[in-house]
């Protein structure tokens, strides 16, 4: 196995799990995700979602099942599996004490761009993200929307043909999410594949299709649209309750 073929998808999952000992974090989960596609991992913190990101970009060995990103198996051929993709963390993976263009060259060096093309890449990633008059900033003083954008440059430094976000909005403002989904619907239309997990309702809607995970397991697969109508008919009672007075001497 060498690459991603013409019509092959640009991520497998089968059967894939992955245990911490008597723990099972992912649970025999099975998905295709198609080249150019925006794929969402939706599900609250626990279900297995940054697990899951970690065995696709070759950080974690799985404990059973397959998968294979850009054509490559993340278990034998986890090196060129991290060269074929970029990778943003929750925590955006930044060091505070470099300036903005100081980040981007350290990463360009990291992904291994090539010298003659790291001035003309590191540009790219300035413009992309915004950064043009904060360039010579310290990263520790950006908002966090600028530093979600340096994150989400660095990461595409090497231009990855998948990409791999795993909850890049956390902890920022909607606006600043709203204009993050701009970013990646423009590299999702230059042919990129787009990994995201959210704990967000809302941005699933942005996704082509979504996987609801659960204690380590996909509930639910479709695109949003489907997922509305199969659980819309499911019904809701909102329950309210009144503030319940204590008897005396009770805890």
């Amino acid at each position: 196995m060498g690459g991603l073929n013409a019509g092959q998808p640009a991520v497998i999952l089968e059967k894939l799990t992955k245990r911490f000992d008597s723990f099972v974090a992912v649970d025999g989960i099975s998905v295709e995700v198609r080249a150019g596609e925006i794929f969402g991992f939706l599900g609250p913190n626990g279900a297995g979602k940054s697990t899951t990101i970690r065995i696709l970009c070759g950080l974690l060995a799985p404990s059973a099942g397959r998968a294979v990103v850009g054509g490559f198996d993340v278990a034998t051929q986890p090196e060129q599996v991290k060269h074929s993709i970029g990778y943003m963390s929750q925590k955006f993976s930044l060091y505070d004490d470099l300036t903005v263009e100081e980040n981007i060259e350290f990463f360009a060096g990291i992904y291994g761009v090539p010298r003659p093309e790291r001035a003309a890449r590191t540009e790219y990633a300035v413009r992309m993200a915004g950064l043009e008059q904060r360039r010579s900033t310290l990263t520790r003083l950006l908002a966090g929307g600028w530093k979600q954008r340096l994150a989400l440059g660095c990461a595409t430094l090497h231009d990855p043909p998948i990409l791999f976000l795993d909850e890049p909005t956390s902890g920022v403002d909607p606006l600043a999410r709203r204009s993050f989904w701009d970013f990646i619907y423009d590299l999702a239309a230059a042919g990129r594949t787009i990994f995201v997990t959210t704990h967000y309702m809302d941005e699933a809607e942005y996704c082509h299709r979504v996987a609801l995970m659960h204690r380590g397991r996909i509930i639910a697969l479709g695109s949003p649209a489907e997922l509305k109508a199969r659980f819309a008919a499911e019904s809701m009672e909102e329950v309210f309750v009144t503030a319940i007075e204590r008897e005396e001497g009770e805890a």
